[in-house]
């Protein structure tokens, strides 16, 4: 449809109608691939097409994941955040393709090659793979040895054989022997090099060998000779071989990254014997000997062309698909770890334990200011625990402190003996919490904005003690990559990863909802519609106007736009407003429907939220528009019964098995308590109170079969574990949760 529109354009040479033209053609062009992007997402992911160009147009408008999925569930049916990202993901691969093609046709179309024929093929072709195997003969190439064959002019001589009609090859052949060409067998030779890369670019040839690689594909992995004891973490992998689809993805990006390391050589190869005689069927249509140079040569094109190639895109294709899986894990692993359960808004004493430093002890108000810090060694060497039993209760009351968090790192088992040795004037409950990514913190240009006159100690236990009072809060200060719940996180595409982890954080938080007079600017960056300049504007407007009121007020923060506020106004909560409404996830554009509820039922809003029985008696029917439907109303009416609800789990106190210390106190059979803190796809990993984690297989985890560790378990979960076998050499415990009951 362009090339018509292109040819005008350039004949005719009135301004005017080129601008009209252009326009014309552009909006077409547009409104014919939407259409058709529309009908094959849908059929991807099975969503009506309706509901995809929705949610595409929403998305067009600069509307956020969170937004869409949360206020405009008439719009898109009811769509979640994973199957919106899922549309974005599948019309930006196609919005790419399209401009691949673009590039394509104009690359041909300057060759003056592009036919009819062949601009319809390119134009149909929706798959990235069959698309380059298209544009292959036209792709321009560096001097290939064909391409220096045809120079010497023995492309004749290359149709000739591929006819396989010639009785006297030896004559035909010798009459190209001139220039360049030195006798009879250089010329044959040329001949087959051209042969070749006409075989390597055959669409049905390429199509051949790949079916056959994803058939009989294996993955062959062996040691770099000499390099044994270097690879000793990899000795799984000295001499592997496994069929390539069966693969699973740690153990791909495992032999990956020891490829990487330079400890194995890895090959992914189908039977070469078999994808040869194909492609002989193919080429080769006689017994003479014009046929027997064409199998020469076709055998020469899989072996230097087409099988390295093809390897290739599967090796890349397998890396990718390998990626994919473990950024899964990571982002599943994340989203759980972020919606940890939170203690709230508690004072509390963070203690970031150490033998030979001491414990650094820090107390926080129950908003997480901190308000006091020193240290404290009741451990050896220094070894002074009356002293440090002393400090603690005296800052224990003090601050009236209502919980003591602990870091899970050196020396925290000692500490936490310690501290339950304690007697305080009240019960205090006493919470191990994960310090993975403290020290990332503590050093970060983050903690130094925030802590500006105290060292990377201090930063790091009050990080630790936050993370029990909210971790979403405080674990987005924090690179994903460095709090150690994922697989293989730095060998998968890096870009893929940070996309979908920002996408993970992003959804949590605003699942949440933030206090936006106490949320900091980092956090308050991943609310739907803020981004760092916007968020650092409502920080400095709380700071030079004091807490905000309203939403409303929102808009007098600079550059808060009308779109700004509709994004993120949703997400932000202010507690002791004075319109109850704004501490719930009701939208502002909804405030009208909750106040004509409240009218019709001759009660105020605070009234409404108060009574159930009032609320009980609201016919949602009454209150359908055409903008609004049954989603949104049934949303209203559940957030009206729990006002600003947290949707994170309860906080429950935790003890590890006081007998057990080290590895060596370990005996199989035993019975552990342990705390997930890492998930795979081939397991999980527990923690259960010493150095090392143990891991539960994916057989271990129930009787029947689990495809999915998070069918089971998930981040931070309390789980009783049986110790199965212990290795204190590779220091590797084994566990399972088969016949172990669970709280």
């Amino acid at each position: 449809h362009l090339i018509p529109c292109k040819c005008v354009f350039f004949i005719r040479k009135g301004r005017m109608f080129q601008i009209y033209m252009y326009f014309c053609r552009s909006f077409i062009f547009k409104k014919l691939f939407m259409e058709l992007f529309h009908k094959m997402i849908s059929g991807s992911l099975g969503i009506p097409e309706r509901q995809i160009a929705s949610t595409l147009h929403l998305l067009g408008e600069g509307a956020t994941i969170p937004f869409i999925s949360r206020y405009r569930k008439e719009a898109t049916g009811g769509l979640d955040e994973v199957q919106i990202e899922q549309i974005k993901e599948q019309h930006d691969k196609l919005c790419d393709i399209a401009k691949r093609k673009e590039t394509i046709l104009g690359t041909i179309t300057e060759q003056g090659k592009l036919t009819a024929e062949l601009e319809k093929r390119i134009n149909d072709t929706w798959n990235p793979t069959e698309l380059e195997d298209v544009y292959l003969p036209y792709k321009p190439k560096r001097k290939t040895r064909a391409e220096a064959a045809r120079q010497k002019g023995l492309e004749p001589l290359a149709t000739i054989l591929l006819l396989q009609r010639e009785n006297n090859l030896a004559v035909r052949a010798s009459s190209f022997v001139k220039g360049d060409v030195k006798d009879i067998d250089d010329a044959l030779k040329g001949a087959r090099d051209i042969i070749a890369e006409q075989v390597n670019e055959d669409e049905h040839a390429r199509n051949a060998v790949r079916n056959q690689f994803g058939r009989q594909a294996e993955i062959i992995a062996k040691v770099v000779k000499g390099k044994e004891d270097e690879a000793a973490k990899y000795r799984d992998y000295f001499d592997f071989s496994e069929s390539l689809k069966r693969c699973t993805s740690h153990r791909l990006l495992a032999i990956r990254r020891a490829e990487s390391e330079g400890l194995l050589k890895v090959s992914i190869t189908p039977d070469d014997e078999t994808c040869i005689e194909r492609l002989e069927r193919q080429f080769v249509r006689g017994n003479n000997e014009c046929s027997h140079q064409v199998s020469e040569a076709t055998a020469d094109a899989y072996k230097r062309l087409l099988k390295p190639s093809i390897e290739t895109g599967f090796a890349a294709q397998s890396k990718e698909k390998a990626d994919e899986e473990a950024i899964r894990v990571f982002t599943e692993n994340l989203r759980q770890l972020l919606l940890t359960a939170p203690l709230g808004q508690k004072r509390v004493l963070a203690i970031d334990p150490g033998f030979r430093t001491g414990c650094k002890v820090v107390c926080l108000d129950a908003q997480g200011n901190l308000i006091h810090n020193e240290n404290i060694y009741p451990h050896p060497p220094v070894n002074k625990p009356g002293e440090a039993a002393s400090k603690l209760r005296k800052m224990i009351e003090a601050y009236q402190i209502e919980a003591i968090s602990i870091g899970n790192g050196t020396a925290s088992r000692e500490t936490e003996d310690f501290i339950n040795r304690q007697t305080f004037d009240r019960q205090i409950p006493v919470f191990m919490v994960s310090e993975q990514g403290a020290s990332i913190y503590s050093a970060s240009k983050i903690a130094r904005d925030e802590f500006p006159d105290y060292d990377v100690t201090v930063r790091g236990a009050v990080s630790i003690g936050r993370r029990l009072m909210d971790p979403l809060a405080e674990l987005v200060k924090i690179d994903p990559k460095s709090i150690g719940v994922g697989q293989y996180q730095h060998d998968v595409d890096q870009t893929k990863l940070k996309k979908a982890l920002d996408q993970t954080v992003e959804n949590c938080v605003n699942l949440v909802g933030v206090n936006l007079n106490t949320a900091s600017s980092h956090l308050l960056t991943y609310i739907s519609g803020l981004g760092p300049q916007l968020a650092q504007n409502i920080v400095n407007y709380r700071v030079e106007n004091g807490a905000f009121n309203s939403r409303k007020e929102l808009m007098k923060v600079p550059r808060m736009g009308a779109k700004a506020f509709e994004q993120c106004a949703g997400f932000l909560r202010i507690p002791g407003a004075k319109n109850p409404l704004d501490n719930t996830a009701v939208h502002p554009e909804s405030y009208h429907i909750v106040e004509q509820m409240a009218k019709d039922l001759k009660c105020t809003v605070d009234e409404l939220i108060a009574n159930k029985e009032l609320r009980q008696k609201i016919n949602i029917s009454d209150y359908l528009t055409p903008t609004v439907g049954l989603p949104t109303l049934q949303d209203i009416l559940q957030e009206l019964d729990k006002p600003g609800r947290d949707p994170r789990k309860t906080i429950k106190v935790f003890e590890f098995d006081k007998n057990v210390r080290t590895i060596n106190d370990l005996r199989e059979g035993m019975i552990l308590p342990g705390i997930v803190g890492n998930i795979t796809n081939f397991g999980a990993f527990v923690d259960i109170g010493i150095k090392e984690n143990g891991l539960v297989h994916l057989s271990q985890l129930a009787e029947r079969y689990i495809s999915d560790p998070t069918e089971i378990v998930s981040i931070h979960q309390q789980v009783m574990v049986k110790i199965i076998n212990v290795d204190t050499d590779r220091k590797r415990i084994q566990l399972s949760m088969i016949g172990v009951p669970q709280d």
